[in-house]
């Protein structure tokens, strides 16, 4: 799914951003050849290179020294503490396309008392010299604002979470579906994809019309 949707994208130029499923070689090296730079989580779907970078940043080279951001944030009655550290001290190590920097951000989160610790991986085709950890902590804070609004209406507008559906891939193929629908509906201008749906259900043409099925 992510190769066909990239593919119809103008990529020259962009930063693509995108969580541990879009941590695939055919992915990344298809950004980089359009023209465009990735930043993606890693997790144990890619256990070597999680591993890799993990032991740099948990047992570090002598002498390495991590360039450094750290923002802290209140919403409400909740502190976010977030701190990334990049290095470019394993682009000669590992073999993947086009990567330049690895990362590690770390969130410490506080809410009545209560406090959540988070450490995630990150790799990049972006070399220190155009991006900062500055930069980088700004996009995976981007990243994460993202993620964190298309889960809401996942779970909230259509019951991910409380979908029964768990034989073989289709519970995959269903969260593609739901992706087709969320970028149908944003770039048309809803904000309300529960409002957008209950509108598109009582209107059949409209939806045909949406899907290009229709003048």
């Amino acid at each position: 799914m992510a190769p066909a949707v990239l593919a119809s994208l103008p990529l020259a130029g962009q930063v693509v951003t995108g969580d541990a499923l879009y941590c695939q070689r055919e992915v990344c090296t298809q950004i980089v050849q359009a023209g465009g730079d990735y930043l993606v989580l890693v997790k144990d779907n890619q256990p070597q290179l999680a591993e890799d970078i993990a032991l740099l940043f948990t047992d570090p080279p002598w002498g390495e020294q991590f360039a450094t951001a750290e923002s802290c944030d209140r919403h409400g009655d909740r502190w976010d503490h977030r701190c990334l550290r990049a290095s470019t001290a394993l682009q000669g190590y590992l073999d993947w396309p086009g990567a330049q920097q690895v990362c590690q951000v770390e969130r410490v989160s506080e809410r009545k008392g209560k406090v959540t610790h988070q450490v995630r991986y990150a790799i990049t085709s972006l070399g220190p010299e155009r991006a900062t950890a500055e930069r980088l902590l700004a996009l995976v804070r981007s990243h994460w604002a993202i993620e964190n609004r298309l889960h809401y209406v996942r779970d909230v507008t259509f019951g991910e979470d409380a979908s029964q559906v768990r034989t073989g891939a289709a519970p995959q193929v269903l969260a593609a579906l739901r992706n087709v629908v969320l970028n149908l509906l944003r770039p048309a201008g809803w904000t309300n994809i529960a409002a957008a749906l209950r509108h598109y259900a009582w209107q059949s043409g409209a939806a045909l019309t949406l899907l290009g099925l229709a003048p």
